[in-house]
């Protein structure tokens, strides 16, 4: 079965996902191409093949093609999505979700920090999209016990933050080309240790799975492997140990910030994966040392929110763009830092 709402592309990936390749027979007469399709893939409507035709998720000999081409011998037809295909039913549950705003063609979730977002081992309940598929269970786009409900995107268990999810399989696959064309404007704040040289700039490096450890994503500045990522920072504040940036991502890769930010010598503050978790800035002994513990305490979790989107309105075309606050536990470790900043 091939289903085109299982599409999800991330601050963890930008890349598509081939799901079927067909070369038309020699003997083939000429045919519509979605009338084509729906001869060839099971449990799948006229209307979801059109939609992805439109999105360009389909295309024929690597080029894409109206909904009227008729398919001719030998032509190449292949089908791709931002996420690989999975079979996994999702079971509803009714759990509370902060949702800053809906229409007709999507809604924002503002995720809060230790949320997973997708089910997975260990974590096959609880997750946003059990809630998604309560939220949305009146809807086509989540019926048959679709696996990621309208989810576009998504940000790690312990980042916060917004969350733009699909309510109908058009705006799936519109929203699903935006990411991967890297024209969403995706805007991070990130609370890290040390206070970059360049208090503005741009950090390129490949990112990829480390080898010494494949829960560890590493940079890669010579591109020998990883994938091409490039995150844009500003430096909001300063309080002196540690700083918070405004980081923009202009192409999104697993652990993207956390891994470029480690790469650039300032971890994430209380990021454990990447070592910020400890002490990097400052003497660790005596009150300064306890001052530290006890923002870790207030905050145990990378000290990362996704704070703003920007994209193409599915219906309108226009540019529509959505602004969070920091969460609680992030807003009292900047509290207690420029507090400690102002008792120097």
């Amino acid at each position: 079965m091939i289903d085109f709402t299982e599409q999800e592309s991330t601050e963890d990936s930008d890349e598509l996902y081939e799901h079927h390749r067909i070369i038309v027979d020699k003997g083939q007469a000429l045919l519509r191409l979605d009338k084509f399709l729906m001869d060839r893939l099971a449990n799948v409507t006229r209307n979801k093949l059109q939609e992805a035709i439109r999105s360009e998720s389909v295309q024929v000999n690597q080029k894409p093609v109206k909904v009227s081409y008729r398919v001719k011998p030998f032509d190449l037809i292949t089908i791709t999505l931002p996420d690989p295909p999975r079979d996994t039913e999702v079971l509803p549950e009714a759990i509370p979700l902060v949702i800053p705003y809906e229409d007709d063609e999507f809604l924002l979730v503002n995720k809060e920090a230790g949320m997973v977002v997708h089910p997975g081992y260990s974590n096959w309940n609880g997750t946003l999209v059990n809630a998604l598929t309560y939220h949305l269970q009146n809807l086509p786009i989540t019926q048959n016990g679709a696996a990621r409900p309208g989810l576009v995107h998504r940000i790690d268990k312990d980042t916060s933050g917004l969350l733009v999810i699909a309510k109908t399989d058009y705006s799936m696959a519109y929203l699903a080309k935006q990411f991967f064309d890297h024209s969403i404007e995706r805007t991070y704040y990130a609370l890290v240790w040390g206070v970059p040289k360049e208090l503005e700039g741009t950090i390129t490096g490949h990112v990829g799975r480390s080898a010494k450890d494949r829960r560890v994503m590493a940079v890669y500045p010579n591109g020998e492997f990883g994938k091409h990522a490039v995150t844009h920072y500003k430096v909001l504040k300063s309080f002196r140990y540690v700083s918070l940036l405004q980081c923009n991502l202009e192409t999104g890769r697993t652990h993207q910030i956390r891994a470029h930010m480690k790469y650039m010598g300032h971890p994430l503050f209380s990021d454990a994966t990447y070592g910020g978790d400890k002490i990097l800035q400052g003497m660790p002994n005596g009150t300064y040392k306890a001052f530290v513990e006890n923002a870790f305490k207030l905050m145990p979790r990378q000290a990362l929110h996704a704070k703003s989107l920007g994209f193409k309105h599915p219906r309108t075309k226009e540019f529509v763009q959505f602004d969070s606050v920091l969460p609680d536990d992030f807003m009292a470790v900047l509290d207690k830092w420029s507090m400690y900043e102002e008792s120097l």
